[in-house]
C-alpha cells in the first residue's frame, strides 16, 4: 500500500532540486523517492551520473575508492589547468 508524505521547502531549494534531478533523468517525486529507497538500503548502493548511467557499488568498493581518493589527495600530482593534466599522460607520467 502506497501512503503520501508531504514536506516543506524553500522555493529555490525546490527549483534546484528538480533541476538536479532533472540531469539525472529522474522528476522530483521519483529523485525523492530514489533518495529515501538509497538510505534504506545502504547494502546496494546505487549511483546515477548526470548522464543516466546507473552504478552499483558495494561498501567494499566504496571503502576502496575512498582509501583512493585519500591517498591522491595527499599524494597525488595537482595541476593548474587540464591542458597540463593532459600533456603529463600524454607524456607517459
Amino acid at each position: 500500500m502506497n501512503t503520501t508524505i508531504q514536506i516543506r521547502i524553500n522555493h529555490e531549494m525546490k527549483k534546484k532540486s528538480q533541476k538536479m534531478f532533472k540531469n539525472m533523468g529522474l522528476d522530483l517525486s521519483s529523485g525523492i523517492k530514489f533518495l529515501l529507497a538509497r538510505e534504506n538500503n545502504p547494502k546496494n548502493i546505487t549511483y546515477i551520473c548526470p548522464f543516466g548511467f546507473m552504478h552499483k557499488y558495494t561498501p567494499k568498493m566504496l571503502a576502496k575508492y575512498e582509501k583512493e581518493a585519500e591517498e591522491v589527495l595527499k599524494h597525488g600530482k595537482r595541476y593548474s589547468s587540464t591542458k597540463q593534466m593532459f600533456d603529463d599522460i600524454e607524456a607517459g607520467k
